[in-house]
């Protein structure tokens, strides 16, 4: 039995309880069952369900919303925007994913050789509470157009949007077994990955929990895709919009008060800029309205739980003890912690080594390009990166120098259906969303008839 807190006023929400070994295999059994069916379906026939699944996501697009503010605290206003995107999300495979699925015919000197995509079976997914909807989303969709059927074993305090989703695939019309939720503990994880029936598994969350889950999967010799964590940096060269970048900063940092793999988390800042960048920067950041995520206007909400609103605050304050100094912030109370910003941060600090997933912005100066590559890439991190300036040209010829899975310039990195998304170095591997994203789990196929 397990307790899940709201994290702004610390009352409970539910009390749940994790299902046994042996009734995750009968779910397990059921995917299965259902795979041999749904692999037979035209991918023009699977997309009639994705159609129903975005009126259930429309006809509960608030209820979803308050469920997961409740839950982890996102503010209510980006809880709906999650759902939206999640929406969107099925809206561009619906146009693009016959396309991409579709054989591909190649030239040889056989009289006729292609390429087909088909499904691998079961395929499961651990996904982590930050965006309880979007993480499933883009992993579940992909994998069920392509023709698996897929179990998800979702994080425990969002329990209850995980079982939102499940329902949102029953009110689709989906048959059962094409998606199912495993209320199931981290513990038992590895008794799933080594059943005979999971194919694959595909897992978003920390670089402990990723080594664990692919070094299991690679022992039953199974595909693993794993999307763990970042320490953005955000680059403002010297001939940037500095007006622009500081905006672009406020969201690219604060948004979901910070927990996110892909939110900017080190400001690398021309040192002809830095003054002017870092009072523009305090300024947008003070003004963000902190309380209640209930509340609309509310853009900074509690961390999703104390212990991580601690942690938070125990890298800040070492920091500090290093050297580096709080402008604004800086203060803890339960969930919350205060949007922080630093300054005279050195890269062997906490808040620029680490990933700090909460509202902790270091700003750092540089005085050339190579210092600021050098900088970015001071991380083992490898998820992306963002360059603010007006040249965009000579940056276009530089984007080799940057050890990131993406290279937004003028923009904050973000994920986008049409767009392949993943890392390098301890980012991970294998990549989401887009055409790369369909393909991960399905048998490339080579046929040749001479």
């Amino acid at each position: 039995m397990f307790s899940i807190t709201n994290p702004f006023d610390l009352t409970i929400l539910s009390d749940y309880q994790y299902i046994t070994d042996i009734q995750a295999i009968q779910i397990i059994d059921i995917n299965q069952k259902t795979f041999i069916q749904w692999k037979g379906q035209t991918v023009a026939e699977r997309l009639k369900f994705i159609k129903n699944l975005i009126f259930a996501l429309t006809n509960n697009k608030e209820t979803l919303a308050r469920q997961c503010t409740a839950e982890m605290g996102k503010p209510y206003k980006q809880s709906v925007a999650e759902v939206e995107k999640c929406r969107l999300l099925c809206e561009y495979y619906i146009d693009n994913a016959e396309q991409f699925l579709a054989p591909k015919t190649i030239k040889t000197d056989a009289s006729e050789s292609y390429v087909t995509y088909e499904p691998l079976g079961v395929i499961l997914g651990v996904m982590p509470w930050n965006f309880p909807y979007w993480q499933v989303f883009r992993f579940a969709i992909l994998s069920i157009i392509a023709g698996n059927t897929v179990a998800v074993k979702h994080a425990s305090n969002v329990a209850g949007c995980a079982i939102m989703i499940e329902k949102l695939f029953k009110e689709a019309a989906f048959p059962d077994g094409v998606y199912k939720n495993l209320l199931i503990s981290g513990k038992q994880v590895e008794k799933i990955i080594e059943n005979p029936i999971v194919k694959a598994v595909s897992l978003t969350g920390s670089e402990k929990a990723g080594a664990s889950v692919a070094a299991t999967a690679a022992k039953g010799i199974k595909k693993s895709v794993l999307e763990l964590g970042g320490s953005n940096a955000f680059i403002i060269l010297e001939d940037a919009d500095i007006d622009k970048a500081a905006e672009t900063a406020v969201t690219a940092r604060m948004q979901n008060t910070g927990q996110s793999c892909i939110a900017a988390k080190r400001f690398l800042v021309h040192e002809s800029l830095f003054d002017a960048f870092t009072t523009k920067f305090k300024e947008r950041v003070e003004a963000l309205k902190s309380g209640d995520p209930m509340d609309e206007d509310t853009y900074i909400g509690p961390l999703a739980r104390v212990d991580l609103a601690e942690e938070v605050e125990k890298q800040v304050e070492e920091s500090v003890k290093m050297g580096a100094k709080i402008i604004t912030g800086g203060n803890r109370n339960n969930a919350f912690y205060e949007p922080t910003i630093l300054t005279d941060v050195t890269t062997d600090m906490p808040v620029f080594k680490e990933e700090v997933f909460g509202p902790v912005a270091p700003v750092i100066p540089f005085s050339t390009f190579e210092e600021a590559v050098e900088l970015s890439n001071a991380t083992e991190f490898g998820l992306g990166v963002t360059v603010f300036t007006e040249n965009v040209e000579s940056i276009k010829e530089k984007l080799h120098f940057f050890n990131e899975g993406a290279v937004f310039v003028n923009a904050l990195v973000k994920s986008d259906p049409a767009l392949p998304f993943g890392g390098v170095k301890k980012s991970g591997f294998g990549r989401e969303l887009a055409e790369n994203g369909i393909k991960e789990f399905v048998n490339v196929k080579t046929v040749y008839i001479k």
